[in-house]
C-alpha cells in the first residue's frame, strides 16, 4: 500500500499565513487523495477560507509548501498562478456571470471553444441535473439551480481537485439536504480530490470521508466523520458534532464522581482534581423505572422527528439543568418525575474548564 504522500493530490505541508501581522494559520499539514471529499470545518475566522485561497493560488504561503501531484505549486518564495494549477473553485456566492446564459457561464473557463466546448458543457449540465435550462441566465434560475451551475462550471475542465467554498450557504434546509445528497453523487463520479470549507458539522459529517477541525488557524482534531463523532480529542470538537450538556464532577481513582453518576476517568487525570463530562443531548436516556438518578421534566418541545425534554436534577445544594433528545413524540408531562441516566457511549471526560487539550 502506497504512503500519503504518494497517493496525495492536493497536500499541505506545515503551512503558516499571515494578514497585517496576525497569524491566521499555523502550522497545518494535511492531504486529500484522489475521489476523496475532505472537509475544513470550523467556526468563523479559524482559517478554512484562507487554506482554500492557498490552494487556489489567490495567497502565497508565509511559510510552507503546497503540492499538487507531488509537485510544488506554493510556497513562500513561489506562486504558481491560478489558472495554471488546473483546480475548480466554486464560489460561495456562485460568482456567475448575469450576462451569460448558463451554458456561457459553464464553457467559461474551457481552454478550448466551439462545438467541443458545447457539448461538454451539456455533458455536465446534465451531470447536474439541469441540461434543459442552458439557455437561461442566471437571474431567471433558484438559489439551487444556480449553485449547482457554479459546480457544473467548476467541473466542466474535469480539474483533478476542486475546491468549495461553503457551497450550501445559500439555500434553504430543505433545497440543502437535497442538493448536497446530488452534489456528493456527482463530486464521487468525477473522482476529482474535493476541498470543502464549512462551519456545519452535520454538513461535514454528511459530505466528507475525512473532516479537518480547525480553531483559530490550529488543526484540532483530523479523521473519519464516525471517529470525531466518537471519539472526541477535546470538549471543543464534542460540542461542535452537537448540542451537549456539561456536568461537573472530581476524580476519584480512575472514576469521575458527577451528580448524575459515575464516569470512567482517563489516566490524564489525577486524583482529586475537576473534571467536566461531556455529554450529548441524546445519550440523556429517560426511564420510568428505577435505574439512574430522579429529576424534573421542566420542558417538552416537539421538534419533528425528535423531542427535547428539559429537565431539572437536584444535586442536594441547588440543582442541574439538563437536556434530553429523545425520537418522535413524547407522553412525558411537565412536572412529571422521572428517572435520568446517561448512555456513557456518548460521554466525553476531560479536564475541568479546558476545551482545548
Amino acid at each position: 500500500m502506497l504512503g500519503w504522500m504518494e497517493t496525495a493530490m492536493l497536500q499541505f505541508d506545515h503551512i503558516r499565513h499571515a494578514y497585517h501581522g496576525k497569524t491566521s494559520v499555523h502550522d497545518v499539514s494535511f492531504q486529500v487523495e484522489a475521489g476523496e471529499v475532505v472537509s475544513l470545518l470550523g467556526p468563523s475566522g479559524c482559517g478554512k477560507t484562507t487554506l482554500l485561497r492557498l490552494a487556489a493560488g489567490l495567497e502565497r504561503p508565509k511559510s510552507g509548501t503546497i503540492r499538487l501531484h507531488d509537485k510544488l505549486i506554493s510556497s513562500e518564495t513561489y506562486l504558481q498562478p491560478p489558472e495554471q494549477r488546473g483546480i475548480g473553485y466554486m464560489f460561495q456566492d456562485y460568482a456567475l456571470f448575469p450576462h451569460l446564459t448558463v451554458i456561457e457561464n459553464v464553457v467559461f473557463g474551457l481552454s478550448y471553444k466551439g462545438s467541443a466546448a458545447i457539448k461538454r458543457g451539456v455533458e455536465v449540465l446534465e451531470e447536474v441535473g439541469i441540461e434543459p435550462l442552458c439557455d437561461v441566465y442566471p437571474h431567471e434560475l433558484s438559489g439551487g439551480q444556480q449553485q449547482r451551475v457554479a459546480l457544473a462550471r467548476a467541473l466542466a475542465p474535469k480539474p483533478s481537485v476542486i475546491l468549495l467554498d461553503e457551497p450550501y450557504a445559500g439555500l434553504d434546509s430543505r433545497l440543502r439536504e437535497r442538493i448536497r445528497d446530488q452534489m456528493l453523487h456527482v463530486l464521487k463520479a468525477s473522482n476529482a480530490a474535493a476541498l470543502m470549507v464549512t462551519h456545519d458539522a452535520e454538513e461535514a459529517m454528511f459530505m466528507s470521508d475525512r473532516i479537518v477541525v480547525l480553531r483559530d488557524g490550529y488543526v484540532v482534531q483530523t479523521g473519519r466523520p464516525v471517529n470525531l463523532y466518537c471519539q472526541p480529542t477535546n470538549a471543543f470538537v464534542a460540542e461542535f458534532f452537537g448540542e451537549v450538556n456539561r456536568v461537573e464532577g472530581v476524580v476519584a481513582r480512575d472514576k469521575v464522581i458527577t451528580p448524575i453518576g459515575q464516569f470512567s476517568a482517563p489516566k490524564t487525570l489525577t486524583h482529586g482534581s475537576a473534571a467536566s463530562v461531556v455529554i450529548r443531548y441524546e445519550a440523556l436516556l429517560i426511564d420510568a423505572g428505577n435505574d439512574g438518578v430522579v429529576g424534573e421534566v421542566m420542558e417538552s418541545r416537539l421538534l419533528g422527528q425528535a423531542s427535547l425534554i428539559h429537565l431539572s436534577v437536584p444535586t442536594g445544594r441547588d440543582e442541574i439543568h439538563l437536556h434530553a433528545r429523545i425520537p418522535g413524540l413524547n407522553s412525558i408531562e411537565v412536572g412529571s418525575q422521572v428517572r435520568v441516566w446517561v448512555d456513557p457511549a456518548q460521554a466525553f471526560v476531560f479536564p475541568s474548564g479546558n476545551n482545548t487539550e
